[in-house]
C-alpha cells in the first residue's frame, strides 16, 4: 500500500518499454503468490499483521495488473487508473483497521495487554518465517523496478509501493519478536493498525497526485479530441 509520496512525478515520461512490461508481469505473479501464502499463514498463525500484509500483497497484484492494462492508453487514462488504485488501497486500509480493532475488542484490550488470553496470541514463529519470505519477495521485486522508479503517477506509485512494502515486512518481523518476547497478542494488533494507517495515508497521497495529473492532462486531452 503506497503512493507517489513525495516530489513531483514526471507527467511527460515516455511510454514504458517491453522490459518494463516484463518486470510488471514478474511483480504481479510474485505478489499474487505471496498473497496466497500470507493469507493461509495468517489463518494458521492467527496473526492480524500477516492478514494486513496479505491484503497488501493482493492490492499490489491488482496494482501491477492495472498498470499493465493501462500501459498503452493515453496519459489521462493512466492517471485515472492511478486514482482508482489509490481508492482500492484506501479500502484495504479501512478493512485491516477494522479487523485490528475487532481483534482488540474480541480478545479484550486489557487481557491482550496482560497476555492473559492465550487464545489471542498468534504463532510468532510462523509470523517470523513468513515475514522473512515476504521481505525477500518484495526485495526481488524492488530490485526489478528500481530502474523505473521515476515516471508518472503509475510508474512511481508502483516503485514506491514495493519499497514501502519492505518496511511493512520489517514491521511484521518486529510484531513477531514482540509476540515471542511478551507472550501476548497486542504487538500483532498494534503493528496491523499502524500498517493500516500508513496504507490509508499512502492511498490519499496517490489519489492526490493522480488528481493533479488529471487536472493537468484534461485540457490536453480535450484539445486532441
Amino acid at each position: 500500500m503506497s503512493a507517489c509520496c513525495s516530489g513531483s512525478c514526471n507527467a511527460a515520461a515516455p511510454p514504458p518499454d517491453r522490459r518494463y512490461r516484463k518486470v510488471l508481469w514478474a511483480a504481479l505473479l510474485i505478489n499474487a503468490a505471496m498473497f496466497g501464502v500470507e493469507l493461509v499463514a495468517s489463518m494458521h498463525a492467527g496473526s492480524v499483521a500477516l492478514l494486513a500484509d496479505s491484503a497488501d500483497f493482493l492490492g499490489d497484484a491488482a496494482n501491477y495488473g492495472v498498470s499493465l492494462f493501462v500501459l498503452g492508453l493515453a496519459p489521462l487514462w493512466r492517471s485515472r487508473a492511478a486514482w482508482g488504485k489509490g481508492l482500492v488501497m484506501g479500502v484495504f486500509g479501512v478493512l485491516v483497521l477494522v479487523r485490528a480493532f475487532w481483534g482488540a475488542i474480541d480478545g479484550g484490550i486489557s487481557g491482550a495487554i496482560s497476555g492473559a488470553i492465550s487464545g489471542a496470541v498468534p504463532h510468532a514463529q510462523t509470523m517470523g518465517a513468513v515475514g522473512m519470505l515476504a521481505f525477500a519477495a518484495n526485495g526481488a521485486v524492488a530490485a526489478l523496478l528500481y530502474a523505473f522508479r521515476n515516471g508518472d503517477a503509475n510508474m512511481r506509485s508502483v516503485w514506491l509501493c514495493t519499497r514501502n512494502d519492505m518496511i511493512g515486512n520489517l514491521a511484521v518481523l518486529l510484531a513477531a519478536l514482540g509476540v515471542f518476547g511478551t507472550g501476548a497478542g497486542w504487538p500483532d494488533i498494534a503493528v496491523a493498525a499502524i500498517m493500516a494507517v500508513l496504507g490509508l495515508s499512502s492511498a490519499c497521497d496517490v489519489m492526490r497526485q493522480a488528481r493533479l495529473e488529471m487536472r493537468a492532462r484534461a485540457p490536453l486531452a480535450a484539445s486532441w479530441s
